[in-house]
C-alpha cells in the first residue's frame, strides 16, 4: 500500500525540468520582453514604410451637407428687405494630390533605413540577453559546484567523526581529534549556509534573466566542447566589431541622420499640388415651391480641376535651423559611433584575454589536480593507519576538494568565455 501511495505521489509531482545552456538561450531570445519589444518595433517600421509610400497617393473624400438658413436679406433687384428662409443640400466628392514633393520620396528612404536599424536593434537585444544569460548561467553553476563541495566535505567529516569516536573508545586516538574535527565541521556548516544563499540568489538572477517567475527549473552544463579561435589574426577584433549589431545599429542611425538633412533641405523646394472637385446642390425657399430635387441636382452639377505651385520664399529661418540641427545630429551620431567602438573593443579584448588566461589556468590546474589526488590518497592511508592526526588530514582533504572545485570552476570559465565569443561571432 505504501509503495502504491509513493508511486501516486511521483506521478502527481513530476521531476523538476532541467535545461542546458542552449535551451536557456533559445527560450530567452524568443520570450524575453526586450526581444518582444524589438520585434514590435520592426512591425512599426513596416507600417512607417507603408505610410511613407501612401503619401504618394491622392486623398479622396466625399460628403453631404444639409443646411437651413433663417433671417433677412436685401433683394438686389428691388432694393427691398425681405425674409430669407432657405433649405440647401449639397453632395460633393474631392481628390487632393501632391503631384510633386521631394520630401515624400526621401521619407520612404528614411523609413527603410529605420527598418534596417530596428532589425539590428533586435539582434542587439538578443545578444545582450544572451550575454547576460551566459554569465549568470555559469555563475549559478559555480555556486552550485561550491555548495556540492561543501556538502561532500561535511558528509565526509560526519563519517570521520563517527570513526574517530570509535577509535577514541578503544584508545587508538586522543579525544582532542574529535574536538578538532567537530570545530572544523562547525566552520564548514557556516560556509555551507552562505554557499546555499549564494546559489539560491544566483538561480533567482538567472531565472530573472530568462524572464521566468516560476522556480520550476534547474540548469546543467551539457556542451563541453571548447572551440578554437584564431586570436593571431590581426583582424580578429575588427571582424567581431564590424559584425556586432550595436556597431551596425549606430552606422544605420548615421545614415538616417544624413537622410534627415536631405528631408530638411527638401523644404526649400517648391511643391506641386492637384485638386479635383465634383459637386451638386439643391436649394429652395421654405414655404414656397421649387423645382424637383432630381431636376436641380442634374442642373447644378459642377466640376473643378485645379493645380497649385507652392514656392517657399521666407520661412522665418525655420528651414535653415532645421537643416543645421540635422547636421549636428549627424555629428552627434558619429561621436556615438566612437563610443560604441571603444566599448565594443574593450569588451572583445577583455573576453579574449579572459579566455586565453582561463584556458592557461585550466591546463595548469589539471596537473595540480592529479598531484592533489595522489596527496589525498597517501594522506588518507596514513590517517587510517594512525600516522596522521585529524586536523592535518582535514587540511589535506580540504585541499583536495578545493582542487576539485578549482578545476570545475576553471573549466566553467573557459566554457563561459567560449560561449560569449560565439555570441559575438554569430552572423545575422
Amino acid at each position: 500500500m505504501k509503495k502504491l501511495v509513493f508511486i501516486l505521489l511521483i506521478n502527481l509531482f513530476p521531476a523538476q525540468q532541467t535545461w542546458t545552456l542552449d535551451e536557456s538561450l533559445d527560450y530567452a531570445v524568443k520570450n524575453h520582453p526586450l526581444i518582444k519589444q524589438a520585434t514590435v518595433n520592426i512591425q512599426k517600421t513596416d507600417r512607417q514604410i507603408s505610410a511613407a509610400k501612401g503619401m504618394l497617393l491622392p486623398s479622396v473624400e466625399a460628403g453631404v451637407n444639409h443646411n437651413y438658413s433663417f433671417g433677412s436679406t436685401i433683394d438686389q433687384t428691388t432694393n427691398q428687405r425681405g425674409s430669407l428662409n432657405t433649405q440647401y443640400d449639397q453632395v460633393y466628392a474631392q481628390a487632393n494630390w501632391e503631384l510633386l514633393n521631394w520630401r515624400n520620396y526621401l521619407a520612404i528612404s528614411l523609413s527603410k533605413i529605420n527598418k534596417e536599424s530596428s532589425v539590428y536593434r533586435l539582434k542587439q537585444a538578443q545578444n545582450e540577453v544572451k550575454l547576460n544569460v551566459i554569465s549568470l548561467f555559469f555563475n549559478y553553476q559555480n555556486n552550485k559546484s561550491w555548495l556540492n563541495v561543501l556538502e561532500t566535505q561535511i558528509s565526509g567529516m560526519e563519517d570521520q567523526i563517527k570513526r574517530t569516536e570509535k577509535e577514541v573508545e578503544i584508545g587508538n586516538r586522543p579525544k582532542s581529534d574529535v574536538y578538532d574535527i567537530k570545530a572544523n565541521l562547525g566552520t564548514l556548516q557556516e560556509q555551507w549556509v552562505s554557499a546555499k544563499n549564494s546559489r539560491d540568489l544566483a538561480k533567482i538572477s538567472l531565472l530573472n534573466a530568462l524572464a521566468i517567475t516560476d522556480d520550476s527549473l534547474d540548469f546543467k552544463i551539457s556542451n563541453e566542447n571548447l572551440s578554437e579561435f584564431n586570436f593571431n589574426d590581426p583582424d580578429f577584433t575588427t571582424d567581431l566589431l564590424e559584425k556586432n549589431p550595436a556597431y551596425r545599429t549606430v552606422v544605420t542611425e548615421i545614415k538616417a541622420a544624413e537622410k534627415n538633412i536631405g528631408i530638411a533641405k527638401a523644404t526649400y523646394l517648391p511643391t506641386l499640388n492637384g485638386l479635383y472637385n465634383w459637386s451638386s446642390f439643391y436649394s429652395k425657399t421654405l414655404g414656397e415651391t421649387a423645382d424637383r430635387f432630381s431636376d436641380q441636382f442634374r442642373r447644378n452639377k459642377s466640376q473643378q480641376v485645379a493645380f497649385g505651385l507652392n514656392i517657399p520664399v521666407f520661412n522665418k529661418f525655420q528651414i535653415k535651423n532645421n537643416v543645421e540641427i540635422a547636421k549636428l545630429n549627424v555629428i552627434n551620431y558619429n561621436y556615438e559611433k566612437e563610443i560604441v567602438i571603444n566599448n565594443l573593443t574593450q569588451t572583445i579584448k577583455s573576453i579574449k584575454a579572459q579566455y586565453q588566461n582561463s584556458e592557461e589556468k585550466y591546463t595548469l590546474l589539471q596537473s595540480n589536480f592529479e598531484n592533489q589526488r595522489l596527496s589525498f590518497q597517501k594522506s588518507e592511508e596514513k590517517y587510517k593507519e594512525g600516522l596522521m592526526d585529524a586536523y592535518t588530514f582535514f587540511v589535506v582533504r580540504n585541499n583536495w576538494l578545493q582542487a576539485n572545485y578549482n578545476l570545475i570552476s576553471s573549466k566553467n570559465e573557459v566554457l563561459q568565455q567560449t560561449e560569449l565569443l560565439r555570441v559575438l561571432q554569430s552572423e545575422f
